[in-house]
């Protein structure tokens, strides 16, 4: 009988060892997630914090929007797969997205016309540089007033046209 008592003992006190194993094993897992998504988080904001562009020279032909940005902040502009543009009908008080494509012009896209002197880093637009773009809203948008050009990182700038 005293055996039984001894393993029973034992058994337990091995229960316990895992458990509490498993207990803190899972609280410093936990804790790394969260300290690695804080990390990211600041990384991301300080990222927006230092992304600025402005919008000049912007015109209407036609149905085709011709505009300038240039980068005034200090961070690289390169991700135009996840920039959007949206523009304005003054006619019909509707709003359109204007997805990129480096292909030629079409409907509800916009894309880059010129490059201007691009050779640091190519096909980026670093802090500085000016690239032109050309917007072509959906056949929708008869008489576009004004538009809007949102970063892949949520920054924005707008512009009349």
């Amino acid at each position: 009988m005293a055996a039984a008592e001894i393993i029973g003992a034992a058994v337990g006190v091995m229960l316990l060892v895992i458990v509490a194993y498993v207990v803190v094993g899972s609280t410093l897992y936990a804790a790394e997630t969260v300290a690695n998504t804080q990390k990211d988080l600041t990384i991301q904001q300080e990222t927006r914090m230092r992304t600025a562009f402005a919008i000049s020279d912007q015109q209407n032909q036609s149905t085709q929007i011709i505009a300038n940005i240039t980068n005034t902040g200090t961070e690289i502009i390169s991700d135009f797969n996840h920039m959007d543009v949206i523009v304005y009908d003054k006619d019909d008080n509707e709003y359109a997205i204007c997805n990129y494509t480096s292909d030629s012009v079409m409907a509800g896209r916009w894309g880059i016309t010129s490059y201007y002197d691009d050779f640091i880093h190519p096909l980026e637009l670093d802090p500085g540089e000016k690239y032109q773009i050309w917007i072509q809203p959906p056949e929708s948008i008869t008489n576009p007033k004004w538009f809007q050009i949102i970063t892949a990182n949520g920054v924005s700038a707008s512009a009349f046209i």
